[in-house]
């Protein structure tokens, strides 16, 4: 097998030497270093990488410009190295609408001790880029920032106040790498009046989950919140799981509420999509749930969305020609535990006619 071919664009000569030296002492990538976007647009036809690393914050040229121009003229597998703060989330969203494949978080403190915490994450993550699906189209979400764009920051009509309504079932949704585009594909498709709640988990470090539902509220007609605290689902509402822990589904007083717990060590990834489905199943016939399982590495919910779909209920699965890693929708698929198997702008589609 060859070797990865890695361009790494940083500004930080310091954070370039310590990814090289993490890289080589791995084994199986060839690298070369770039310290600005305009020195990575020059190397790109030259070296023809298979995966970029590339830093948001650069003189010169930012990474979402650099990303820009990597997207239209030399389109490959980019992930963003991104700070840990809230304007870091909301660039690296940016830039995975753009077609960034992955993002990885840069932790605070000294560069030789961040590269240390992050390096397993960051080599995993590298060799998944490799083998993953570039989609050049901008799609639904593209097209609603730029009808909010021609509404002079007019803010648009959200549904009034309405009063907590019991749920009859549930949709769970479980994504990991490439989900933030992904979920702006699917979420923005669903109407104000969806006659069931959506809770999903998505892998996500803490920090990110509030912005990244802030920005799904934006693009939603349906409300969106962070579930930071037990609170009772409704209908037509969507519940993003903090990231750093877990989230389910459990009894409180008459009704059913979203909670967060912390990460459970049995499980390798959180919020654990595995746990979520699972306490579904505990507290709704299965013919009332429907799982839908889109791109991501690994096999994090595969196990109880079959079981979803052998008691009765219904399931999806991301395609692979959608899927920017078809890890977790095969693993689904290889269970037979799929209802159907759809494109991420189909989903949509199917949750309606299910559902009405």
């Amino acid at each position: 097998m060859s070797d990865i071919k890695l361009l790494v664009v940083d500004d930080s000569a310091l954070m370039r030497k310590h990814l090289v030296n993490l890289f080589q002492a791995e084994g199986g990538f060839e690298i070369r270093t770039c310290r600005t976007g305009l020195e990575a647009l020059q190397e790109l036809p030259r070296f023809q990488p298979d995966v970029v690393t590339l830093d948001i914050n650069m003189p010169e040229m930012d990474g979402l410009t650099a990303l820009s121009h990597i997207m239209v003229k030399h389109p490959c597998p980019v992930i963003m190295v991104s700070s840990l703060t809230e304007k870091g989330a909301m660039a690296t969203f940016e830039a995975l609408s753009m077609g960034a494949v992955d993002y990885i978080c840069k932790p605070g403190g000294t560069i030789s001790l961040s590269i240390e915490t992050i390096h397993k994450e960051l080599i995993a993550k590298v060799r998944t880029a490799a083998r993953s699906k570039i989609r050049k189209s901008r799609g639904l979400a593209e097209r609603i920032r730029q009808q909010n764009r021609m509404q002079d920051g007019i803010e648009r009509q959200k549904p009034a106040v309405r009063p907590c309504r019991a749920t009859a079932g549930v949709v769970v949704i479980g994504v990991s790498t490439g989900g933030p585009r992904t979920l702006e594909e699917i979420l923005p498709r669903l109407p104000a009046d969806f006659p069931w709640p959506v809770v999903v988990a998505q892998h996500m470090p803490a920090n990110f989950t509030g912005p990244f539902s802030n920005r799904m509220g934006a693009l939603c007609t349906m409300p969106v919140h962070e579930v930071t605290k037990p609170t009772p689902i409704e209908p037509g509402t969507i519940y993003i799981g903090r990231g750093g822990a877990d989230v389910i589904l459990g009894k409180r007083g008459t009704g059913i509420s979203a909670v967060i717990q912390p990460e459970n060590p049995n499980y390798l990834w959180h919020p654990s999509v595995e746990l979520l489905a699972r306490s579904a199943l505990d507290h709704f016939p299965a013919d009332q749930i429907v799982g839908v399982m889109l791109t991501g590495m690994g096999y994090d919910g595969a196990d109880a969305m079959a079981e979803i779909r052998k008691r009765g209920g219904k399931t999806i699965a991301e395609s692979e020609e959608t899927a920017v890693v078809f890890g977790m929708p095969a693993e689904l698929i290889n269970r037979g535990g799929a209802t159907v198997t759809a494109p991420c702008d189909q989903i949509a589609k199917h949750l309606l006619n299910w559902l009405r």
